[in-house]
């Protein structure tokens, strides 16, 4: 279960957030978690539930976002929204889209106290 790892890293982004921002607590973590990213929402926000207690982000409320990634077709050009690998262009029905971003983990916001 590689949403484990995940967990662990994000809670480590906090702890060094935290230390740099002088904050004892987060109150909300606010992810987003494109669905290229292969990553299992559910798994990971029980991951995150797991390594919470006695951390900065125990009692805190998870919010996660799923954005589409970009991409853009090799046939037309057009810069797309993909939700699946192996999606065609929407515009002209080709089948060489290109990833360009929005397919990594981000932390976006933590509130914090």
């Amino acid at each position: 279960m590689h949403e484990l790892s995940l967990a662990a890293s994000i809670l480590d982004i906090v702890e060094v957030a935290a230390r740099r921002e002088a904050f004892a607590a987060v109150r909300r973590l606010h992810l987003a978690v494109p669905a290229l990213c292969g990553v299992e929402v559910e798994a990971l926000r029980f991951a995150l539930q797991a390594v919470a207690p006695g951390t900065l982000i125990e009692g805190a409320e998870i919010l996660i976002e799923r954005p589409a990634a970009r991409a853009q077709c090799g046939d037309c050009s057009a810069e797309v929204e993909v939700e699946d690998h192996g999606e065609c262009c929407p515009r002209c029905g080709g089948g060489r889209l290109r990833v360009r971003g929005g397919a990594g983990l981000q932390v976006l916001d933590l509130m914090v106290a």
